[in-house]
């Protein structure tokens, strides 16, 4: 599935972090968007590993965008927080890694492919300023 529910809280999460003038913590953030405060935790600092938000400690510490929203793309949010790449179909993504052992003669691979190549270009080109237009 293209779309985890770690993906859409991370772009949930961004959306409210991006009307924000301060820091957010996790835990007020799970309150207002209703995900649970350990698995929002873990979308959070991924967001921040991958330099998509900036962390701050303290008492008045939390989360916010260390990006302009126009320079956060979909892509590079869902690769944060997914343990592979998104992908609409549990195809391989070359047939050389294909689990299969007629990867060779497979007709609908070269589709696929295709259809996940534009799905990745358009996602890459879809930024956070865009949705919330």
């Amino acid at each position: 599935m293209l779309i985890t529910k770690a993906s859409e809280y991370a772009i949930l999460s961004l959306i409210v972090l991006s009307k924000q003038d301060t820091p957010q913590d996790s835990e007020t953030l799970s309150r207002e968007l209703s995900i649970p405060k350990s698995f929002l935790a873990k979308i959070l600092q991924s967001l921040a590993k991958e330099g998509i938000l900036v962390s701050y400690r303290g008492a008045n510490g939390g989360f916010a965008l260390a990006k302009k929203t126009s320079e956060i793309d979909m892509l590079s949010i869902m690769n944060a927080v997914e343990s592979k790449s998104p992908a609409v179909f549990d195809c391989a993504p070359s047939q050389s890694s294909c689990p299969s052992d007629k990867a060779n003669v497979c007709s609908i691979w070269p589709f696929l492919n295709k259809l996940q190549g534009k799905i990745d270009s358009f996602l890459s080109e879809l930024t956070l300023e865009d949705i919330l237009e």
